[in-house]
This record gives structure tokens, C-alpha cells and sequence, in this order.
């Protein structure tokens, strides 16, 4: 798969794709990740990308010019593939969108600044907005992150245990069990007996109790929906 991220500080998201998981899958071409600074599709000697809104108020706005000059140069006109902004008015991000995305052979994805993008972008450019929680960052590349790991997550080759994203919190709609490694006792605090039997069947079954437990106590509203 490959991710377009349209952003006016590519820096930000360079590092992290960098190390660990998406480095490797990056290096084994299971991914890959173009960064493209909006301001190089600007016309002025200054690279002005934002202005003062129309009827006022605080902040500016990222122009409209430089975005859509930007996406048609890299993804063509209209878009050959899917353009996902970065909101908190978009639809709220979940395993299952993840999942959704990452049958897609490539994304784009807009990261807004200051107050937002001219809504021309979002009215004919845009394909679709993604919220990952009901608050405001200073931009979308943190949002911008979050979906290209989460997505990598569920291509595969990407983990190391192929059911490894399903198996998750959230993958079967229910927060994962608790994980213990050495030592044994800790402070007098033990390993359940039961993930030291070598019974897998057990294992399993314990697994999944705990499962439900752990989402009934920290994530009621799961099951709910599971209703």
C-alpha cells in the first residue's frame, strides 16, 4: 500500500516512520510513504499558504489554491485514490475503518493547520474525513500517523503473527486479555497458574473470559453495540 500525506510540515511525521514496525515494512516494501509540503505548490516568493477568513474572526484559514494544485499534481484530477482529511469533524477512527482502508492500494491524506482548510477542499476535493477522538490538535499529522500505522497494522506481512491486528483490543470487538512475561512472582505477585499449564484450550478459554471482564469493567459501551 502505498500512503500520500499532504502536509505543511512533513518533518514532524518523518521521524516516526523511521524506526520499529513501519521502518521495516517500509524496507520490505509492504508500504511505502510519500511526504509532499504543500508549500512547494505555492505561487508567491513567501510561500503563503493561509489567510485571513471571509466575516472575520480569529485564525486563518490554509488557502485553497496551493491544496488542490498540491493532490491534482500527485494524485492526478479527479484524485486516482481515496482523500482522507484529517478532522475532528470527520467520522470517528476504528479498527473497522482501519480495516476498511487497508484493502485500498493507496490513500491520500490532507493534514489541516491553524483553523482548518477552505471548505472548497472539503466540498470537491475531499472523498472523506476521519476524526480520531473528540478533541482539537494543533494539526493532522499526529492524526495522519495514527491511520498509517493502525492501517499497516492490518496488511499483510506487516506484524510478525499474521492474526496479530485481529487479535488486538477492538479486533474482535472486545479490549485484549492481560499479557505477563518473566519472572513467575514479582513482588509476590503471581502469573495466573493457568498461562504456566501448557493447556492451550485453557489458555484460550481464560483469554476470552478475560476479555469480556476487562471490556464490561473499562469498555461497557462495547458490548453494547454488541447487542
Amino acid at each position: 500500500m502505498h500512503f500520500d500525506v499532504f502536509t505543511l510540515f512533513p518533518g514532524v511525521i518523518q521521524p516516526y516512520l523511521e524506526s520499529s514496525i513501519l521502518q521495516r515494512a517500509q524496507e520490505n516494501k509492504l508500504i511505502s510513504v510519500a511526504l509532499h509540503n504543500i508549500r512547494d505548490w505555492t505561487q508567491d516568493r513567501h510561500h503563503v499558504t493561509d489567510d485571513a477568513p471571509y466575516g472575520g474572526g480569529c485564525g486563518m484559514v490554509m488557502k485553497v489554491e496551493p491544496i488542490f494544485a498540491a493532490v491534482e499534481s500527485v494524485l492526478g484530477t479527479p484524485p486516482a485514490c481515496p482523500l482522507i482529511y484529517l478532522s475532528p469533524q470527520g467520522r470517528p477512527f476504528t479498527t473497522a475503518i482501519a480495516q476498511e482502508l487497508a484493502v485500498q492500494p493507496r490513500l491520500g491524506l490532507l493534514c489541516g493547520r491553524y483553523e482548518g482548510i477552505d471548505e472548497r477542499v472539503i466540498e470537491h476535493l475531499v472523498t472523506d474525513q476521519i476524526s480520531i477522538g473528540d478533541y482539537v490538535l494543533t494539526g493532522g499529522e499526529l492524526p495522519a500517523m495514527v491511520l498509517i500505522d493502525a492501517i499497516s497494522r492490518f496488511i499483510p506481512g506487516v506484524l510478525g503473527d499474521p492474526d496479530g491486528a485481529h487479535d488486538d483490543s477492538f479486533g474482535n470487538g472486545l479490549l485484549e486479555y492481560p499479557h505477563y512475561t518473566r519472572p513467575e512472582e514479582f513482588r509476590g505477585w503471581r502469573v495466573p497458574d493457568v498461562l504456566l499449564s501448557g493447556n492451550h484450550a485453557l489458555i484460550a478459554k481464560w483469554r476470552k473470559e478475560q476479555s469480556i471482564l476487562r471490556t464490561k469493567k473499562q469498555r461497557p459501551d462495547l458490548l453494547d453495540d454488541k447487542r
